[in-house]
């Protein structure tokens, strides 16, 4: 779970979520929505071609995430790494939530998944924008000009 109070981690260093404590925000409770959307609707695409890959879809959907993170955003770090593959993580999350959801579900539920997935996109920006310079240790990378 991400803090919010912007207190330093004895971990990672400071967090970079700024809301209010043990409160999520809206971006936070639409990416996590929309994690759960991918978790579901991938393998439910993916289990009428192969039992095997509809598996292997919700261990890297659920694995990636929880082993790669980015210093400073989440309070444990197991292999730091980053922004940029923090928001590229992400995207893939979304992406699959939206793409699986017209494959494995009627056209409706596929529409309403898509909205939540571009929401996310949109509430999602700011993070992205403090993300985005990270580098692996939770700090703006130095690249040469």
């Amino acid at each position: 779970m991400h803090r919010n109070d912007g207190a330093q981690s004895r971990h990672t260093g400071p967090v970079i979520d700024n809301g209010s404590p043990g409160r999520p925000d809206l971006s936070s409770a639409l990416r996590f929505l929309s994690e759960l959307i991918a978790w579901v609707a991938t393998p439910w695409a993916l289990a009428p071609h192969s039992v095997p890959l509809a598996v292997a879809s919700v261990v890297l959907l659920v694995g990636l995430p929880t082993v790669f993170a980015t210093p400073g955003d989440k309070n444990h770090v197991l292999v730091p790494v980053p922004g940029a593959v923090t928001i590229a993580l992400v995207g893939l999350q979304l992406v699959a939530a939206a793409v699986s959801a017209w494959f494995a579900w009627p056209w409706p539920a596929a529409l309403v998944v898509t909205a939540v997935a571009l929401s996310t996109v949109v509430t999602e920006l700011p993070r992205w924008r403090r993300l985005a310079p990270l580098g692996p240790e939770g700090r703006p990378s130095h690249r040469p000009a």
